[in-house]
């Protein structure tokens, strides 16, 4: 991870509401699928060290929260560099993204077109974003993406907490573009003026409302 990401991270998860793993993972579990999951375009008023100039994924939770990822921060670490061990993992030449200040030691997989259907029909810890994006949220899950499903996926260490209402309170100060969370754009490859390209779209739309 960049020093530049690092300190972010070190200066926002203070202040912000990280949850713990156990917690997490049995908010995501609870989730519904059906639940609509939402791509943010940070509107230009908003100027906020880590989030400024950001798109996001977020996803509703029961209770009313919302966790996600920031898409277009990549850092300069790799998988092979966290899991040296973990010959798949090497192999992998996409940077890690920083998902967000919260739980930064974990990685998460987007993943596009996943089926959370194993061979024995079982099913795995991921949950549905949309009908095109899964989530996958536990180590196992993750390694076995790593493994198999890597050309299909985003790997985040960390992720974005939004305690109950607070989403819903800064889309009402108006801090969002809000649009729909289309798989060719989130697992876009080169985020770099991705920011642009959606914020100036967002406008004109806007503009002719």
């Amino acid at each position: 991870m960049s020093d530049r990401s690092l300190a972010l991270v070190r200066m926002l998860a203070a202040s912000l509401c990280v949850v713990t793993l156990a917690v997490l993972h049995l908010s995501l579990a609870r989730a519904e699928d059906s639940d609509k999951t939402l791509l943010l375009v940070a509107k230009r008023a908003l100027k906020d060290p880590l989030y400024s100039s950001t798109i996001l994924l977020a996803k509703p939770m029961p209770n009313g929260a919302h966790v996600g990822f920031i898409l277009n921060r990549p850092t300069t670490l790799k998988l092979g560099e966290m899991f040296p061990e973990h010959e798949p993992s090497k192999k992998i030449a996409d940077p890690l993204f920083l998902g967000g200040p919260a739980d930064v030691n974990l990685v998460f997989a987007v993943v596009a077109g996943h089926d959370r259907s194993r061979d024995d029909g079982s099913r795995d810890d991921s949950l549905l974003l949309t009908p095109e994006l899964s989530l996958a949220y536990s180590g196992g899950t993750v390694d076995r993406i790593i493994e198999s499903e890597s050309d299909r996926a985003r790997f985040f260490v960390g992720l974005v907490v939004w305690r109950p209402g607070q989403l819903d309170d800064e889309l009402k100060r108006g801090l969002w573009h809000v649009k729909e969370p289309e798989a060719k754009l989130v697992l876009r490859k080169e985020t770099d003026g991705l920011w642009d390209e959606l914020v100036r779209e967002s406008e004109i739309k806007s503009d002719m409302i």
